[in-house]
């Protein structure tokens, strides 16, 4: 698959014809890989409003909010759908808090992200395995560690291409699209958490704070990634 041609193909098109591209004139296994942000709501929504049977699936560390429980089951019943979730691997978990305790991930930077691994990335490259492309929310101004990110992209790590239908959208954007479309949301956005993840690493944050600060808010911004998108 040529990515050069496909963004000559998709420059300056809508997101919406962009997914359509993907999901009716390419004959491709695609799926979005859902953390239930207000992004991948967004896409979600997008998504099924193409092709119902839309492809979608999300991470269950084990670890997340109530809130983003109760956001998985609006979700599906309002499209008639079910998002697939994945899990750790029993195992892989119950060793690292045997060994280390339940909040290993506030001492280092390599215990955060060995605890990344067993609950998000070793759950990711199962969902993935099969899949030829997968779509994601990023934005570019969500972060610094974003900012150079584009709308197609090859991902060496997990050998596939990488779809970022909202690249270049920003946070009123989306905002916009949710309440024009009353698309559900995670109700933490209302109590000031820009961004949620699992519980013990997201936070609340003060106006004027950088959107990703209250992830991982231990830890410096170059830092912030889970390795999902490295």
């Amino acid at each position: 698959m040529n990515i050069e041609k496909i963004k000559l193909e998709l420059k300056d098109k809508s997101t919406k014809d962009v997914l359509e591209y993907f999901l009716n004139e390419l004959h491709v296994n695609i799926a979005l890989a859902s953390s239930l942000s207000i992004e991948d709501q967004v896409l979600a929504d997008m998504l099924y409003g193409i092709k119902e049977d839309a492809k979608i699936f999300t991470l269950d560390t084990g670890r997340l909010p109530k809130q983003t429980y109760e956001l998985i089951e609006k979700t599906n019943n309002k499209y008639k759908q079910k998002i697939k979730v994945y899990f750790p691997q029993t195992k892989a978990v119950e060793a690292l808090v045997n060994e280390k305790g339940m909040f290993s991930f506030y001492n280092s930077i390599d215990e955060r992200k060995e605890c990344c691994f067993i609950r998000k990335i070793e759950p990711l490259k199962r969902a993935l395995k099969g899949i030829d492309i997968w779509i994601t929310g990023l934005r570019r101004d969500q972060s610094v560690t974003r900012d150079k990110m584009e709308l197609i992209e090859w991902d060496e790590g997990n050998g596939l291409l990488k779809l970022n239908p909202l690249i270049d959208w920003s946070e009123e954007d989306v905002w916009a699209h949710i309440k024009f479309n009353n698309v559900p949301y995670n109700k933490l956005h209302d109590e000031g958490y820009p961004s949620i993840g699992c519980e013990p690493c997201s936070r609340a944050i003060k106006n004027g704070e950088d959107i990703r600060s209250g992830r991982w808010w231990w830890e410096n911004p170059e830092h912030k990634e889970c390795g999902l998108h490295n």
